[in-house]
This record gives structure tokens, C-alpha cells and sequence, in this order.
């Protein structure tokens, strides 16, 4: 027996929410902000875009469909099936942190402030959901890969760091396609896709006027860059960006205990100490998103 459709609509909790979390209540957290020449009216209206944006969607949602919902949050918990077709409702980095989750599922993207949000990644109004659903059309966005030497393993849309911790000195060995390896000292080490060129890694392309042509969405090449590589007797600075294309990798080796996380996702890392390895190149799964 063939599982209808499941509707799974992401979405993160508001400003308003997490404040009135963080206060208790209401009242302290108008308290609060009033204390600071603010209130509560901006934080009201964006919330009730939202919830206005999560009512269209869920209306929209055609009867005999399953339906989940998903909080940010929640995201490396939650278990989505090879049927489920993904609603996030919100900033386009929502998109990027449902992404590493995915394994081909199609992914929505609806925009509840098109004059706050860019829409790169969530370019639809609420109002569109429900022709989307009956007939979407997909465009496939490279995404990146990391993998350790003792089985972990995460993607991301945007972009691996690998790194400290806590963004102080990083210390491992740096093997590149074409160079030499290098052993480096640095705050960490930036491999972005193309969707991630917009984000973190044109900040550090921007910063050193770098001459790489970066990748476009759905081109099979990744971007690197290293951030302040420090040059000492037992460090170098000769490698420190380039472009991956598949199946080449980088190849990492700790020389001091290292995270690696995708897409600002934090809380959800892996972990390696000295003399481990890690491989980042392109992943074999891409975002399908609906266009």
C-alpha cells in the first residue's frame, strides 16, 4: 500500500515567542524592551506574518495528505520520509538548516515578509502553496559533504567550517588537490557551495579581494577559504582558498581537537581530535529545491 503525500511545514519560533519565553510573560517582556525605547508592536506584526503565512499553507494542504510540523529547533530529531514534501515558512536560512536533513525530498520555500526576507531560498508567497503543491517544478542546488575517518557524517547547503570550537586557533594539516600538504594555524576553514557564496564565504572572498570565480547554485564546485591562517616556524600561509570540483576533496587532519558543523547549525556538529581525518568535497545528495 502506496502512503499518500506527507506535508511537513518548518518553521522557527518568532522574535516575539523566544522573548516572551525568555521573560515569562508578555507584560515583562513589553517591560523589558520598553526600558530600551521599544515595544512590542514591530515583534507583533512580524509574528502575526508569520502565523498568518502558516494558516494559508495549512489550509492549502489537499485533505487526503498527511501533515507534520516542525520546529527549528527540532530539526536533527525529526524523522522525514522519502514521501514527505517540505513547507518552510520563513528567512531563507530556514531552508538551509532542513537541507542537511533531506535525501531528495522537495523543498518549498514561502516568504511571510517579502519586504524583510531576500527570498533567494524561500521565494514564494503563502498565497502560491497550494499550485506548488499540485505542480512544482525543481532545480537541484549542489550541496556540501563531510565525513571523518571513524564513520560521521553531515551535509549542508551552504557551507562546512571546520574549526575550534570556540573560532580560536585551529591546528591541523592541510591536504589540497594540485598543493602540497601544509600544516596551518588559523580560525578555521570555510568550504561553501554555490547557494553558500551569497553568505559566509563571500564575506571572506569579499574581505581578501580574492580573484576565484565563485561557484553558481547548481554548479559541482566548492569554494574554501581559510580564515586568518597565521604564519609561524611550524605554520604556513601558502594554502589558503581554492575551488573543489567533484570528486576532488580536502582532506583535514586534526592537530588539535576540531568541530565541524554546516550551515551555522551549532548545536548539531561532529567532533574530531588530534591525528583524526576529515574529507569535504561535494555531496552526492542535492537539495531539490521547488522553484
Amino acid at each position: 500500500m502506496t502512503l499518500p503525500p506527507r506535508a511537513v511545514i518548518v518553521h522557527r519560533a518568532t522574535e516575539l515567542t523566544e522573548l516572551v519565553a525568555r521573560h515569562g510573560t508578555r507584560q515583562q517582556a513589553g517591560f523589558f524592551l520598553a526600558g530600551r525605547g521599544r515595544d512590542l508592536a514591530e515583534l507583533d506584526a512580524r509574528h502575526q506574518a508569520q502565523q498568518d503565512a502558516l494558516a494559508t499553507v495549512s489550509a492549502a494542504i489537499p485533505l487526503d495528505w498527511r501533515r507534520a510540523v516542525a520546529e527549528r529547533d527540532d530539526l536533527d530529531r525529526f524523522g522525514f520520509g522519502p514521501e514527505d514534501v517540505v513547507i518552510a515558512v520563513g528567512q531563507d536560512g530556514l531552508v538551509a538548516n532542513v537541507a542537511k536533513y533531506l535525501d531528495g525530498q522537495p523543498v518549498i520555500g514561502i516568504n511571510p515578509e517579502p519586504a524583510r526576507n531576500p527570498g533567494v531560498l524561500v521565494p514564494h508567497e503563502p498565497e502560491a502553496i497550494a499550485d506548488l503543491l499540485v505542480s512544482p517544478q525543481v532545480a537541484e542546488r549542489t550541496m556540501v559533504a563531510a565525513g571523518t575517518d571513524d564513520g560521521q557524517h553531515l551535509v549542508a547547503l551552504n557551507e562546512v567550517y571546520v574549526g575550534h570550537r570556540t573560532h580560536q586557533s585551529a591546528r591541523y594539516r592541510l591536504s589540497a588537490p594540485d598543493a602540497l600538504p601544509e600544516r596551518q594555524s588559523s580560525s578555521g576553514i570555510l568550504i561553501g557551495t554555490g547557494t553558500g557564496s551569497t553568505g559566509w564565504c563571500r564575506s571572506a572572498w569579499q574581505e581578501r579581494r580574492s580573484p576565484l570565480a565563485l561557484p553558481r547554485p547548481s554548479d559541482p564546485v566548492l569554494s574554501w577559504f581559510v580564515r586568518e591562517a597565521w604564519p609561524s616556524p611550524a605554520t604556513g600561509t601558502d594554502n589558503t582558498e581554492g575551488l573543489l570540483k567533484a570528486p576532488d576533496s580536502l582532506t583535514i587532519t586534526a592537530e588539535s581537537d576540531l568541530v565541524v558543523f554546516g550551515d551555522g547549525m551549532e548545536s548539531d556538529t561532529l567532533s574530531i581530535s588530534w591525528g583524526q581525518r576529515i574529507e569535504v568535497g561535494v555531496a552526492a545528495v542535492k537539495l531539490h529545491l521547488v522553484v
